[in-house]
């Protein structure tokens, strides 16, 4: 019988291939080589950190589920991107507890206090950052030298860009967070995230191209400006986070530029000496608002 080859069920009705779960630890599999090179750059106490945090954001959303009372997701990887994304954002010179302290408030106040993974409007992996950066401001700011281990007095690199050759930011051979040193790492898993199609690149371009207009405005190298500080980590990795950016073209056009100007904005116009993180939380908060404004036109009206 014909009726028996048919089912009735309810939209959608073409699936692609990929799962949360393959987007998660294809994320993860991204970020290796930027670990790889605050391993290299820092030594073996920036890979504790990292799996401090990453340890540390599994528990939390294991614990938290079970006194809930609700299903574990643990398993589809996306606390282990969130635990990567805030170690990476962290000085490789930061007690291990506090990177415990900020992945578990990644994930709470991050993430599962809005209902868990596709409901939270913030970057989880940011929020922990920005607790962390207003908790212990000492701490979060106490650069390493990747070559004599030496801290910096500098509240950032920032700050000295003008002083460093670009191929030093390139690679990685410079101060500051573990993941934020090597563009060059960075881009390799920025660029295999693209080719997968997991990250949108309007968002990137949109962030990048921002930078690079307003800094030749500005009469500033946008090569430094690109390089330094934690753009080309925002950029690749948070910004173009599935659950925090807008689904619409235009949308994704308008939140990346969005956040470029307030990237130099706070950079060169406030007293933060830098302003990645911030700008992203601040551009998280208006996507309902850009998804309302740029959703298309029903065929027909």
């Amino acid at each position: 019988m014909v009726e028996d080859l048919l089912i009735v069920s309810s939209s959608p009705y073409i699936r692609a291939q990929d799962t949360v779960k393959r987007i998660m630890y294809s994320v993860a599999i991204a970020l290796i080589p930027a670990i790889a090179a605050g391993v290299f750059f820092f030594g073996w106490r920036a890979l504790a950190v990292v799996l401090t945090s990453v340890g540390a954001a599994l528990a939390t959303e294991v614990i938290w589920q079970r006194l809930r009372g609700i299903p574990l997701t643990v398993s589809d990887g996306s606390a282990i991107v969130t635990g990567m994304l805030l170690a990476l954002n962290l000085p490789p010179t930061v007690p291990l507890w506090i990177a415990a302290l900020g992945s578990a408030v990644a994930i709470i106040i991050g993430k599962q206090v809005y209902g868990g993974l596709g409901a939270n409007p913030f970057n989880p992996a940011l929020v922990g950052r920005v607790f962390l950066t207003a908790s212990f401001p000492a701490i979060m700011t106490n650069w390493l030298s990747p070559a004599g281990y030496d801290a910096i007095a500098s509240a950032t690199p920032l700050a000295a860009t003008t002083k460093i050759p670009l191929s030093n930011l390139f690679w990685g051979s410079v101060p500051g967070c573990i993941g934020e040193t090597s563009a060059f790492a960075l881009l390799i898993g920025g660029l295999y995230l693209l080719i997968k199609g997991y990250i949108d690149y309007r968002i990137v371009s949109g962030v990048l191209g921002t930078v690079i207009v307003i800094s030749l405005i500005m009469g500033l190298n946008p090569l430094a400006q690109l390089f330094a500080g934690g753009l080309m980590l925002g950029a690749l990795f948070m910004a173009t986070d599935m659950v925090t950016s807008p689904v619409t073209p235009k949308g994704r056009w308008i939140f990346g530029i969005g956040i470029g100007v307030l990237v130099m904005l706070i950079r060169h116009g406030a007293g933060m000496p830098e302003g990645v993180s911030y700008s992203i939380l601040l551009m998280n908060a208006t996507v309902p608002l850009i998804n309302r404004a740029t959703r298309p036109r029903i065929y027909g009206r």
